[in-house]
């Protein structure tokens, strides 16, 4: 499956942005979802995963009552709404596919990486 992020960008601390991902290629409704994060200097970790149908979801705890992960099998999209953004929030944002279908929650899960999309959170 190939992945397009977008939705990234320059906001304060406080504010909100929503992240997308289109999927292509094999059936999207089949695969485990997620969002990883990368910051400079670390390693990339897990932000919030979701199962194939939606139904059940996983947060990091940093970023636990702020984000929230959901997907749209009809358009084969996947979306992070992001709220109370901080500034250790600023990573390279990527989405993922997984092997499975159930919750993605680990990069040993994924099989397919998208290009990733610059959050930066200003104080």
């Amino acid at each position: 499956v190939q992945l397009q992020a977008s939705g990234g960008g320059l906001v304060q601390a406080g504010g909100s942005l929503t992240l997308s991902c289109a999927a292509s290629g094999r059936t999207f409704s089949n695969n485990g979802m997620g969002w990883f994060r990368q910051a400079p200097g670390k390693e990339r970790d897990v932000v919030a995963g979701i199962s194939w149908s939606g139904a059940n979801t996983y947060y990091a705890d940093s970023v636990k009552g702020r984000f929230t992960i959901s997907r749209d099998n009809a358009k084969n999209t996947v979306y992070l709404q992001m709220n109370s953004l901080k500034p250790e929030d600023t990573a390279v944002y990527y989405c993922a596919a997984s092997r499975f279908a159930t919750i993605l929650m680990r990069a040993a899960q994924v099989h397919s990486w998208g290009q990733g999309t610059q959050v930066t959170v200003s104080s």
